[in-house]
């Protein structure tokens, strides 16, 4: 079984927990290495990072560049037209590490899933579609394209999931992040939403936001 190439940054001690943290367009997995040594996690929680990279693909909107891409993006509007295909491709390989993370004898409900901009796009899919219990969500200054595409899984109904999004996104505009927060609720999910004065980037404060869900859905 083939698997994405990946990032992993190892606890000093055995792995009991794990992240996997999906980039955004044009990035790779290195993009969020400086900031998970910024979170700060307890080395008690002994938690391993998965940061993959995403195949490279034409991207419609950039002109058909070749780049790092979770799905192509056909069109740039008050939504995304996004190639579907592609997006339940990459939930798939989303899965597979997920996979793996248990084969190496990680319970599912000690795994997390997180994404930045496309990345969350996708963590959101792979998340509430995967059919074991998961320890938690979070969407980064992200949007939930084509909601209907995934088949939810009763077993993720009640995870915790936090979305954080820049007032001044100049890429993925907030309205996308507040539609999200909205069609999650709608289908009973619990979720919370943070906004943070930042265009399409992550601050300080965030992470401290972030590295306190983290903890809180680990321990």
């Amino acid at each position: 079984m083939s698997i994405l190439s990946c990032i992993e940054i190892k606890p000093l001690q055995a792995a009991n927990a794990s992240i996997i943290w999906l980039h955004g367009l044009g990035a790779n997995g290195h993009d969020f290495e400086p900031v998970v040594q910024e979170l700060g996690i307890p080395k008690s929680l002994a938690a391993r990072f998965i940061l993959p990279h995403s195949k490279e693909i034409p991207v419609t909107v950039n002109g058909g560049f070749v780049m790092p891409a979770w799905y192509d993006i056909l069109e740039i509007g008050a939504s995304r037209k996004i190639n579907t295909t592609d997006l339940v491709n990459s939930v798939a390989e989303i899965h597979k590490l997920i996979r793996r993370e248990q084969e190496k004898g990680i319970a599912s409900e000690r795994i997390l899933i997180a994404g930045f901009s496309q990345g969350g796009a996708v963590a959101y899919h792979a998340a509430l579609s995967y059919p074991e219990k998961l320890a938690g969500l979070i969407g980064l200054s992200t949007y939930f394209p084509n909601p209907e595409i995934s088949e939810r899984q009763h077993a993720n109904q009640d995870i915790p999931i936090k979305i954080y999004h820049g007032t001044n996104d100049s890429m993925v505009p907030e309205s996308l992040g507040q539609q999200a927060f909205q069609d999650l609720t709608d289908f009973g999910y619990q979720v919370e939403y943070k906004s943070y004065p930042m265009d399409h980037e992550v601050c300080l404060t965030e992470i401290e936001d972030i590295s306190l869900f983290i903890q809180q859905a680990l321990t």
